[in-house]
């Protein structure tokens, strides 16, 4: 009996030991039936090439992330963004323009929000050159890019990743979002893929493409910092997903993609001092890119909602003073005359609370639910008048066409 316990406390011991080693030197063992179970690629060649599985067959390490398997990487390999930007990259084009401008008289500059279209510094006050980006969303040369890349432009010329060059045409622009839309007449065009906004999470890896100082296409990459970052008074509509990969001039119109390459916004702003990148960087949504695009394709224009009210926030200062629940909704500072809410019945001091059946949380949340309604639309608000929830017919109006304010020359 003595003979057996001994055997017996021998072997567990040495099965102890052995499961160590293993634990510590080859813990993925421990996760199957073997000894690359549960591991769905072991790479054998460079990203973008494909790789060997362990059944022979390729797959990405973008496949691999899709099951949620984790990757195993041999010695002299990396993992990065070279496939995202092999695909991205052809679909990102630099822009140039000349235009006629008046020589300039020391016009003020914001010192914190910057466009960053390049300008050349070299222009001599007759003829100005500027650099931009712009992202080719479809084979029919379908370009977007920012309005102020392009607005006021008496030539506009883009150069593809391959290097060939052509004129570009304006087909509609949007000075409320600041986007344009262009056409380019080549053939053997490479778009980009959109992204889906909604699985877009603060975090996620992004990469910025375009033409920062005229340099060249040029790649950076980052993290996406914040989703819906408004009240930044840099667009009428914003909605901006916010990131610290670094932007610099000549990059405005550029790409903002995810870890597959697929396109999330175009760069359009940045917080700076001095002009050039601290890490905070803004991007229009594609959801918001792609709304307008279509509307300028299918109208030459965008059309959206109008009821004409001077709106304000609602602060706490409001909620005792107008018999309020809380602070959401925006308090009328001004109705416009012979406008939808005049014709309505809203007036000077009612409370906005909802439209349509769409809730108002504050001015900005007004100006993208009334936007989003087609003119000609019967409908209603709920508003709070003297400490009273009503309800009120209004038929909503078009809103009138609107241009960028530019400092003086």
């Amino acid at each position: 009996m003595r003979k057996l316990w001994l055997i017996f406390a021998q072997s567990v011991t040495v099965l102890l030991a052995a499961l160590f080693v293993v634990a510590t030197l080859k813990p993925e063992w421990l996760r199957g039936n073997g000894p690359l179970s549960g591991v769905q690629q072991v790479i054998t060649q460079p990203l973008g090439s494909g790789a060997a599985t362990p059944q022979g067959a390729p797959i990405t390490v973008k496949e691999a992330a899709a099951v949620g398997k984790p990757v195993a990487v041999l010695p002299g390999h990396s993992v990065g963004f070279a496939d995202a930007a092999r695909l991205a990259a052809p679909a990102v084009v630099n822009i140039f323009t000349t235009k006629q401008v008046k020589p300039r008289r020391n016009a003020p500059a914001d010192p914190f929000f910057r466009f960053f279209g390049n300008p050349d510094e070299r222009s001599s006050g007759r003829q100005e050159n500027s650099l931009g980006s712009g992202v080719i969303v479809s084979a029919q040369g379908v370009v977007l890019t920012n309005n102020h890349v392009i607005e006021g432009a008496d030539e506009i010329e883009v150069a593809l990743n391959d290097g060939r060059r052509t004129f570009a045409r304006v087909i509609g622009s949007d000075p409320e979002t600041d986007l344009a839309v262009l056409r380019i007449d080549l053939t053997e065009l490479t778009p980009i893929t959109l992204a889906r906004l909604e699985q877009t999470r603060v975090g996620d890896s992004v990469l910025a493409i375009g033409n920062p100082f005229g340099v060249g296409q040029t790649v950076t990459s980052g993290i996406v910092s914040a989703l819906g970052r408004s009240h930044l008074g840099i667009n009428t509509f914003e909605n901006f997903i916010q990131t610290d990969a670094a932007i610099n001039p000549g990059n405005s119109g550029g790409a903002l993609v995810d870890a597959q390459g697929h396109l999330l916004g175009i760069n359009t702003a940045i917080f700076s001092r001095d002009g050039g990148s601290l890490g905070i960087g803004f991007a229009i949504p594609v959801s918001t890119a792609k709304n307008v695009m279509e509307q300028i394709l299918a109208n030459g224009k965008v059309v959206r909602g109008y009821i004409g009210v001077d709106p304000r926030d609602v602060g706490e200062d409001f909620v005792a003073k107008f018999k309020l629940p809380n602070t959401d909704g925006v308090l009328i500072d001004g109705v416009l005359a012979n406008q939808p809410a005049a014709r309505a019945g809203i007036r000077r001091g009612d409370v906005l609370v909802a439209i349509d059946n769409l809730p108002i949380k504050d001015t900005v949340g007004l100006l993208n639910n009334v936007a989003s309604l087609p003119p000609g639309k019967e409908t209603t608000v709920r508003l709070y008048r003297e400490g009273k929830l009503i309800e009120l017919p209004i038929t909503v109006g078009t809103r009138p066409t609107a241009k960028r304010i530019t400092p003086p020359e």
